[in-house]
């Protein structure tokens, strides 16, 4: 019986252990258009990532209705190209410079490259179908204290990041360029990592 309430992954091990290590990029655009864009460079077939969660509004009827928009309505993820000149020219085309490829020093011309794997883990986290987590901006992930871990057990096995204590309940924090998500997580299923 104990065998069978192991929870299975919420994904699939082999997409966090594939070939692919082509970095990312976080985009702040200067406007509102982050799905836009995501949408027009999928026509490209550029992969783009844009984390949406689930909100409640209402419509001109007073009807509720669940919809998924950005976390953060003008940031986008973008799967690093063999030249950046064409990123830029494909960016260029439908946002006309209205963008900023995050750097990874402030005056620095070279651009952060978020590694593979630790975007892999995030999108995971970002699935708006997970519930009890919580967006934060950069700044507020750089204030939260917690030791480097991997989860051991359960439905995010395999997902690394930093074990974090937030309205006495034990998250998963996982940053990145932009911003940042925690995950609620037993800390029990946690292992310390270096």
């Amino acid at each position: 019986m104990k065998e069978q309430q192991e929870e299975k992954p919420i994904y699939e091990e082999s997409a966090l252990n594939d070939n692919d290590n082509t970095p990312w990029y976080g985009v702040q655009l200067y406007g509102l258009k982050s799905k836009e864009l995501s949408a027009y460079l999928t026509e490209k077939a550029i992969e783009s990532f844009v984390p949406m969660h689930e909100v409640v509004a209402i419509d001109s009827k007073g009807k509720r209705k669940h919809e998924l928009r950005p976390v953060i309505s003008n940031l986008i993820f973008i799967k690093k190209l063999e030249d950046d000149k064409v990123l830029t020219a494909t960016i260029d085309e439908y946002y006309k410079g209205h963008y900023y490829i995050i750097r990874k020093v402030r005056g620095s011309r070279e651009y952060y490259k978020i590694p593979a794997r630790q975007m892999k883990e995030f999108m995971i986290m970002c699935d708006p179908n997970l519930m009890m987590k919580k967006y934060l901006s950069e700044k507020e992930a750089k204030l939260k204290k917690g030791d480097r871990v991997k989860v051991t057990h359960g439905p995010l096995k395999g997902l690394e990041g930093r074990l974090v204590r937030a309205s006495g309940k034990y998250y998963l924090l996982k940053e990145i360029p932009g911003m940042a998500v925690m995950i609620k997580v037993t800390r029990w299923c946690c292992e310390k990592t270096e």
